[in-house]
């Protein structure tokens, strides 16, 4: 029966779309493994004595399925985006861990060479490092000039205008319209607090915030990316793209289950919370996930096409 606790409830919550209170939404990140313990004490309940075999048995096959059925990827398979073609995007995230990272994402973005990166634990000085190694590529960018993990940074090889910071959070979001092929289209970074025990009140109003602001732009071209601190069985993510009308850009490439932190235990990492997030004028031709050395995070690259709609 122990075994079952700490599964019903995670099950419990994801299938009632709410996140609750600590331990939830740190045990919401490890939804899919739980279906481990679930599938043990199903193994185990013929062992169980009298009566209650029967019912141990049906617990367990009722919470594994509810596992079972929360891995299945979140939102449509595709977008429905049309129309003449306005430009193709990469799309690079990455969280460089107090800018430890940052000479790895130098050789990353040289070699992948995005036309959007979005960094996150990036102060004034990284941001430096960033704009003098890639202005041939990157010469345009909207930040948020603080110091440690609260600073972050957009560069574009497209043109910026309207930069801003979203208010209200204690990590820096900054934001910018790119011009993307004649195209509007509204750029912001992402980096709420994680949902760790003491920050879980804070961790939801910062997403819902994100929230607020994908509303307010629905309709737009728009491209959302970064250290979410959630994953997709965490209902304040899942708002996020229903109130935006946004697309997980890993799930339509079919990538919905990368785990991209943590990357520097000596464990393999468990969840996917690195997220590049697009309206539906974009179709996603693929999604990777790298290694970044100096940093607990994977990186996320993106190729995308935006559509002019018809």
């Amino acid at each position: 029966m122990a075994l079952l606790v700490a599964p019903t409830v995670t099950c419990a919550a994801r299938l009632l779309d709410t996140d609750a209170v600590t331990p939830v939404p740190q045990l919401l990140s490890l939804l899919p493994w739980l279906g481990a313990p679930a599938a043990a004490a199903l193994l185990l309940a013929p062992a169980a004595r009298g009566r209650a075999r029967p019912a141990l048995a049906a617990w367990a096959a009722g919470v594994l399925a509810a596992a079972v059925w929360a891995t299945l990827p979140y939102g449509p398979a595709t977008t429905a985006a049309r129309g003449p073609v306005a430009a193709a995007v990469r799309v690079l995230t990455a969280n460089v861990e107090y800018g430890d990272a940052v000479p790895a994402l130098v050789d990353t973005a040289r070699r992948e060479r995005p036309d959007l990166l979005f960094v996150q634990e990036c102060d004034p000085a990284c941001a430096d490092v960033l704009s003098a190694a890639l202005a041939d590529r990157l010469p345009h960018r909207a930040r948020a000039a603080r110091e440690g993990a609260a600073g972050s940074a957009v560069f574009s090889a497209f043109p910026l205008t309207g930069p801003d910071v979203l208010p209200g959070t204690a990590l820096g979001m900054p934001g910018a319209t790119a011009r993307v092929g004649g195209v509007a289209v509204r750029l912001r970074l992402a980096h709420p607090v994680p949902p760790v025990p003491g920050l879980v009140g804070e961790w939801r109003r910062e997403l819902g915030l994100l929230r607020d602001d994908a509303a307010a732009r629905r309709g737009t071209p728009a491209v959302v990316a970064g250290d979410l601190n959630a994953a997709q069985d965490h209902a304040a993510f899942r708002a996020v793209l229903r109130a935006g009308g946004l697309h997980d850009a890993a799930r339509l490439a079919g990538r919905a289950r990368t785990p991209s932190w943590p990357a520097d235990l000596p464990v393999p990492p468990w969840t996917q919370i690195d997220h590049v997030l697009v309206s539906g004028d974009f179709a996603v031709r693929g999604a990777r996930f790298l290694d970044l050395p100096g940093s607990d995070h994977r990186a996320l690259v993106v190729d995308a096409v935006l559509h002019r709609g018809g």
